[in-house]
This record gives structure tokens, C-alpha cells and sequence, in this order.
């Protein structure tokens, strides 16, 4: 046992540079493209999907959230509400680039993502606008203001911040670096005392069934999702297809920020099952075309 902390102590360590560079970067840009990337998702018509695909592969603070809260007011469609879902990765891209995964491996992930999101979301727009049940209106600014405050607080606690982008991206730092260190040493029990083989084994007796749990991983509104997702793609216990489908469905906090602006309870819970659905189904394809990351 002592052997297991001193290895998830000295793991993660050997993170905090590289986390701390990589949420900088991160906090720079949303400063500096935050609002351009919302309100071209928002004006972006019956081309959302594409732009809800694109734009959401950018890990940002508030993006899904803020999707949630177009689509409540009908501002955007129901598929480019799904479309910023499946493409949003919430922490993979940090954490990879904080053990320093292959570029190619990244860049593939989030092309991959990219691809299903948009063709999902253009695909049930089309069934949406056969069937006559899309609406569109308009949502409050000053509401869509207080729900991206909302996500950034329930998320980082950034507002508390006054701005700065060194403590934001300091504190994104330490909330991640308390998940990884929670996981890792868990992963690290489970493989020092069940075996990498047993583990592996939990994802792939079952045809699909790996993407069936996985999935259900990401549905987790919560960062720690991604992480463990991630974490254990890169150890080797899950498969590409398997991370794939629990990145699509991993939403973020967007989901939360969804039932709470959308009064529409049943409709919250339709558009999460067809998250899961497609979550599954993008990773069952991605199992099938025998793709390799």
C-alpha cells in the first residue's frame, strides 16, 4: 500500500506543470474568443450543427452550459444542442497532454468526435424538421449572462477570481490534480491487488457492453468522467471505441445546466437518452471500422 501512494504521489506531481501550462492556454484563448465562439454558435442557422461540432472539440468553461441555455430559449436546434454535447471533451484533452500522450493520438480522438457530433446532429435536425416539432424563439441575454456565470462557479469557481487567468487556470489546476490523485490511486489499488487482465476483462467479455459502461461513465456531470475515462484509455484497460463513446456522451456540466433552465422535464430526459444512444452507437462504428488511436 505504501508503495501505491508514494506511485500516485510521485504520478501526479510530474502533472502540475503541465496541467497548469495547458488550463493558461486554455484560459487565454476563452478570454480572448469566448463570447465570438457563443454567439456564432447562436447565429449560426441551420449550419449549427457544424459550428456546434467544431467549436465544442475546445475544451472552454461555460460552452455546453451555454448551449443548454440557447437551445432552453430555442435560440439554437435540439441537434446543435447535441452536437456541442458530443464534441465537447470536457478534461480529456488536459490530461492527455499532461502525460504526454501522442499528438496524432489526440488529434484523432477529437477529429473522431468532431465527425459523429456533426453528422448526429445534422441528422436529427432533418428528423426533427420531418416531424414538425422544431421551435425557435428567443432567449433572455441577461439569463444566458447568469448561466454561464452558474457553470463557472458550479465548475471552477472562476468568478471568484476577479478575471485573472493565472488563478482561474491555478485553480482548474488544483481541482483536476484532486480527481487524478482520487483515481489513480484507485486504478493503481485495482491494478496492484486485480490485475490489469481482470480489468480489462470488465470491458471486453461482452460485445458492446464496453460501450455501454463507458458511456454511462460520461453521462457523470462531473469532470472526474473525463479524467477516469481518460486515465484508463491510457493505461490500456479500455479500448478506443470504448473512450470514444464515453467522451461523446461526457456533456460536462452541461447537462445539469439543461434540467435546471429547461422546464420541459420530459424532453431533458429524451435528449439524454439520445445523447447515450449516439454515444454508444459512435462507439460501436468506431469498433467496427477497427480504428486505432
Amino acid at each position: 500500500m505504501t508503495d501505491v501512494i508514494v506511485d500516485t504521489l510521485i504520478d501526479a506531481v510530474k502533472l502540475i506543470p503541465f496541467l497548469f501550462i495547458t488550463y493558461l492556454i486554455m484560459e487565454f484563448l476563452e478570454s480572448r474568443t469566448g463570447d465570438k465562439t457563443q454567439n456564432g454558435v447562436r447565429k449560426a442557422g441551420w449550419l449549427g450543427p457544424l459550428w456546434g461540432g467544431v467549436l465544442g472539440m475546445f475544451p472552454q468553461c461555460g460552452f455546453s452550459a451555454a448551449a443548454s441555455n440557447f437551445y432552453a430559449g430555442r435560440v439554437i436546434s435540439v441537434g446543435t444542442l447535441l452536437a456541442v454535447y458530443l464534441s465537447t471533451s470536457d478534461e480529456m484533452l488536459p490530461i492527455m497532454i499532461s502525460e504526454q500522450a501522442p499528438v496524432a493520438t489526440m488529434i484523432k480522438i477529437m477529429l473522431t468526435k468532431v465527425v459523429i457530433a456533426v453528422a448526429a446532429g445534422f441528422i436529427v435536425d432533418a428528423a426533427m424538421h420531418m416531424s414538425k416539432s422544431m421551435t425557435t424563439g428567443q432567449a433572455d441575454s441577461d439569463e444566458g449572462l447568469e448561466i454561464e456565470r452558474l457553470c463557472r462557479k458550479e465548475k471552477c469557481h472562476c468568478d471568484d477570481e476577479g478575471g485573472s487567468i493565472w488563478k482561474s487556470a491555478l485553480k482548474h489546476t488544483v481541482n483536476i490534480l484532486i480527481f487524478v490523485i482520487i483515481i489513480t490511486f484507485v486504478l493503481n489499488c485495482a491494478f496492484h491487488y486485480v490485475g490489469s487482465e481482470r480489468l480489462e476483462s470488465l470491458f471486453s467479455n461482452v460485445p458492446v457492453a464496453g460501450e455501454m459502461i463507458a458511456a454511462l461513465i460520461g453521462l457523470i456531470p462531473n469532470c472526474g468522467a473525463s479524467v477516469l475515462l481518460t486515465q484508463l484509455y491510457l493505461r490500456g484497460v479500455m479500448s478506443a471505441s470504448q473512450l470514444i463513446a464515453g467522451l461523446l456522451v461526457g456533456a460536462g456540466v452541461g447537462m445539469l445546466v439543461l434540467f435546471r433552465v429547461n422546464p420541459d422535464t420530459k424532453e431533458n430526459v429524451r435528449i439524454t437518452a439520445l445523447l447515450y444512444v449516439i454515444g454508444v452507437l459512435g462507439g460501436v462504428v468506431v469498433s467496427a471500422l477497427g480504428m486505432v488511436f
